[in-house]
């Protein structure tokens, strides 16, 4: 898959002389989560929000990724989406074999009935569908509340990731 996210900016983070890892590795271990089912547990994902009083909640969630850009569902009702729709600054947290990535972003609601039903054929394994702004299905994941699932749009701003596996290593990158 062909992503037009490119870093900016790159700064090694390794304290042990380890060269920067290749923004290249990040982009294949993200890829590669598309080619499984989303919810694989060789593949997870959490979000980390902020309550309005300033406490973190973090979460396990099912995430996809596209073309640089996170996309993820839940309903209004749910903790993650009442602290997005008052911050809507974000964290998406990866732990993909061989590497774990974490990506700060800003999320916003989609609401495009035509750009939902593409992210709609991401989630082809859970098939929800579209109907009046959201996401519908007969079920979710338990932590996304009942019908109708708000989907959010995150689009990283920072990364960081650390090479679990060979060639070791700990990078961040501006976008």
């Amino acid at each position: 898959m062909t992503t037009t996210v490119s870093p900016t900016e790159t700064k090694n983070l390794d304290i042990y002389g380890s060269p920067p890892l290749a923004w290249e590795r990040v982009i294949e271990a993200l890829d590669k989560t598309r080619e499984r089912n989303y919810a694989d547990p060789a593949s997870r994902f959490w979000i980390a929000t902020t309550r309005p009083d300033g406490r973190p909640h973090l979460m396990a969630v099912g995430i996809v990724w596209n073309d640089g850009k996170f996309y993820l569902s839940t309903g209004a009702g749910t903790q993650k989406g009442k602290n997005l729709a008052h911050d809507p600054r974000c964290m998406v947290s990866i732990a993909a074999p061989g590497i774990d990535i974490e990506a700060e972003g800003e999320a916003r609601i989609v609401r495009d009935e035509g750009e939902l039903q593409r992210i709609a054929e991401l989630y082809s394994d859970w098939g929800p569908t579209v109907r009046d702004g959201a996401f519908w299905h007969e079920y979710s994941a338990p932590s996304a509340g009942p019908p109708p699932w708000d989907v959010y749009e995150i689009t990283p701003t920072t990364v960081y990731a650390v090479a679990a596996e060979e060639p070791n290593g700990a990078t961040r990158w501006r976008l």
